[in-house]
């Protein structure tokens, strides 16, 4: 059974949110701007690989998470970059 609009107009931004969210955090602890995403890219793979069929929708969330997590590396070095000392 694949998802509704309603449930896709919750789960992206929630996806985005989330991926934006650990990220972020991620980046602050670790003072590394890239490892999220190479975690992230790492983690899709098991998912694909041990899943046997992947939806549309799966991938749909996935792809957003990792937009998600970009959009939080870049806020990151943004912030280093104008002299955020925390960052």
């Amino acid at each position: 059974m694949d998802m509704y609009i309603p449930q896709y107009l919750v789960a992206v931004p929630l996806f985005a949110f989330l991926g934006f969210g650990i990220s972020f955090i991620l980046n602050m602890i670790l003072k590394t701007t890239w490892l999220p995403m190479a975690l992230y890219v790492i983690l899709v793979g098991v998912i694909v690989f041990r899943m046997e069929s992947i939806k549309t929708g799966d991938w749909l969330m996935l792809f957003i998470g990792l937009i998600g997590i970009g959009i939080g590396s870049w806020a990151i070095q943004y912030l280093r970059k104008k002299g955020y000392r925390m960052f």
